[in-house]
């Protein structure tokens, strides 16, 4: 994005972009938590086995007057660490809903439904074999998906698509939804309505800051401490309250007016570099982001960085000797979870998703091939499973969930392993079968491109168009430019590009002119020349500068200096402005592939590879067409 003093360009924590930054920390976080499970278990099972249970069992208490509360150490990163984690989970589920894939109500129905199919079979499958049976409690271990070992698991293996990866996704946030739920309904044995009723107030105070425009984060931290301690107190278990905060946080892009007083603070705190102006810049500059960001920048890494981890070393630990084992192979319980979460997700997933394409005309979220190694992925149930096993059971029937939530989650690992590995074997008629059912995706870009108004370099048929907001003036714009050029060059005849304007006149004075002038010169048939002559001449943007330079394009320099005289483009600029306001683009250059954001590098390679991904996937379309049709005339 362009970068000049007082520019304030944060990017966007919807879409592509904050999905990429989210799925990057949870695999560092897979990673960490592995590590620290095999710690555990190695902790565990070594000759100071007893200082394991003794360090976690070991209990701190917290006075306030006459309020006290005593928890052991393992409890307090239980329910009270991972409110902080379910709290990220929470404000992950409310961005995909304001900013994701979520955000179109219908799209998102078939997802939705597969997830609950994927909860729904493992826990029948649990309680055939546990019905009756106190064990039968712990049914609610089987319908989590852990996010960070999921992911982590997507991050390893191949054939993964970002398709794929937004599925998944959104499994893990209607899983984290309805098993906090179920936490709160059905695991609460007895439940203290004055407590529960001082929470939601709180929570209500939360929402009345909210819509009152507090930003700063004091009163939101002291709600909050309320809001989890209320929770506690009630009986219910304080998670729930992490991701209901969590979901109170809205998200959106950057909106160019708040970039605009940012700017402007930072230019008077530049002249004038005082605390009182040092502290309302920075707090402008806070503002101009969602709340929703503002806060997954800040607790995301350490939740996926220590909390889950720690989580992990608190609770994985466990003895694996000769009798634990052999009484884990034939307990019900161990049973019923792996094969709830191996077996029955792979059948709730796929089967809901078929009857739902099937009866309920729903586009299908993803190819069947594709489809049926994200709900391998699915098993994997480390993190909620372990945490509703530690509030179902205790003792030996606690050792048996372990062993089935552990060996569970390695075994659909693998499986994930091995499916997506076939998947790089099989024909492209069988790795595409129900790609025609697809629903279309999400278009980012708010003004679909016209050819009888938008600049268009290329053919307006080519299967891949690229939009470019950008400045003239912006010098990140200028490498924008011959980048866009080498594409060109590389991907030929199947690339369209769109050029619209998004002058930063607040930062860059000559660009709101010049972004005029190259439209003059398109009334003239010479825009594309003129904006090359710009760019590639960036030193000289004053009036003579560029009537000088549409005197060498062999423009009417009259005409031209008419239409720059009455201004006759700017609508003409400004409706590139608005378009570019609603599609969320707020610095530049800004470029979007086929109505998608693109959150990508902006060089050769990295655009290059997302449009031939894209272009090999439509002849991959093509050939398995091709294949079924050729197949129907024999």
């Amino acid at each position: 994005m362009s970068a000049a003093p007082g520019e304030i360009t944060p990017r966007p924590a919807g879409g592509a972009g904050g999905l990429r930054r989210f799925v990057a920390a949870e695999h560092s976080s897979a990673l960490l938590m592995l590590v620290a499970t095999v710690a555990a278990l190695v902790w565990a099972n070594s000759p100071w086995a007893g200082s394991y249970e003794r360090l976690w069992g070991t209990e701190l208490g917290i006075r306030l007057g006459d309020v006290h509360r005593t928890l052991a150490l393992r409890e307090w990163v239980n329910a009270g660490l991972m409110a902080l984690f379910f709290f990220v989970a929470g404000l992950e589920i409310r961005r995909e809903f304001d900013m994701g894939e979520m955000r179109e109500r219908r799209r998102v129905a078939a997802p939705v439904l597969a997830a609950l199919g994927g909860m729904i079979v493992p826990v029948l499958l649990y309680l055939a074999l546990n019905a009756g049976q106190p064990s039968a409690a712990g049914w609610g271990i089987v319908m989590g998906t852990d996010t960070a070992f999921a992911l982590g698991v997507l991050a390893l293996v191949r054939g993964a698509s970002a398709r794929v990866r937004t599925f998944v996704l959104t499994i893990v946030v209607v899983d984290d939804a309805v098993a906090l739920t179920i936490v709160a309904l059905a695991y609460t044995d007895e439940v203290s309505w004055a407590a529960l009723l001082a929470a939601v107030a709180l929570l209500a105070a939360v929402l009345g800051l909210r819509a009152a425009g507090v930003t700063r984060g004091a009163p939101y931290a002291f709600l909050a401490i309320g809001v989890w301690g209320a929770t506690l107190a009630s009986g219910v278990h304080p998670t729930v309250a992490g991701v209901a905060l969590g979901l109170t946080a809205t998200a959106y892009p950057p909106r160019r007016e708040g970039l605009r007083t940012a700017g402007a603070r930072w230019r008077l705190f530049r002249m004038n570099p005082t605390p009182a102006l040092a502290r309302r810049t920075s707090r402008s500059v806070i503002d101009s982001v969602s709340p929703n960001e503002r806060y997954q920048h800040l607790f995301h890494p350490w939740t996926s960085y220590l909390i889950v981890p720690l989580f992990a070393l608190a609770n994985a630990g466990l003895t694996l000797d000769a009798d634990v084992l052999a009484r884990a192979v034939t307990s019900p319980i161990t049973i019923g979870i792996v094969l709830g979460l191996v077996v029955g997700k792979v059948v709730g997933i796929v089967g809901v998703t078929w009857a739902a394409a099937r009866m309920g005309g729903l586009p299908l979220p993803l190819p069947w091939a594709q489809l049926v190694g994200a709900s391998t992925v699915g098993g994997i149930g480390f993190t909620v499973s372990l945490l509703i096993a530690d509030i179902s059971f205790t003792g030996e029937t606690l050792a048996d969930a372990k062993v089935g939530v552990l060996a569970a989650s390695l075994l659909a690992a693998v499986l994930a392993w091995v499916v997506f590995r076939l998947l790089a074997w099989l024909p492209d008629r069988a790795r595409t079968a129900g790609a025609d059912r697809l629903a279309p995706p999400i278009t980012d870009l708010a003004d679909p491109v016209d050819p009888d108004v938008d600049h268009f370099l290329g053919d307006p048929a080519a299967p891949v168009t690229l939009v470019w907001y950008g400045d003239v003036e912006c010098p990140h714009c200028r490498h924008a430019h011959e980048t866009v050029a080498r594409l060109r060059r590389q991907i030929g005849e199947d690339l369209a590009v769109v050029f619209r304007h998004l002058p930063l006149a607040e930062i860059h004075p000559h660009a709101q002119f010049a972004a005029e002038a190259t439209e003059a010169a398109g009334a003239q048939g010479r825009f594309w020349p003129m904006l090359a002559t710009l760019y590639e001449n960036p030193a000289g943007l004053s009036r003579q500068d560029i009537t000088a330079r549409a005197a060498e394009l062999g423009l009417d320099v009259q005409r031209f200096g008419r239409d720059l005289d009455e201004r006759r483009h700017a609508l003409r600029v400004e409706r590139d402005v608005d378009s570019a306001d609603l599609s969320g683009a707020a610095g530049t250059p800004t470029f979007f592939v086929n109505g998608r954001r693109y959150h990508g590098r902006h060089d050769v390679p990295a655009l290059s590879a997302e449009i031939r991904r894209l272009l090999g996937l439509r002849a991959a379309l093509h050939r398995a067409a091709a294949e079924r049709a050729g197949g129907r005339r024999r």
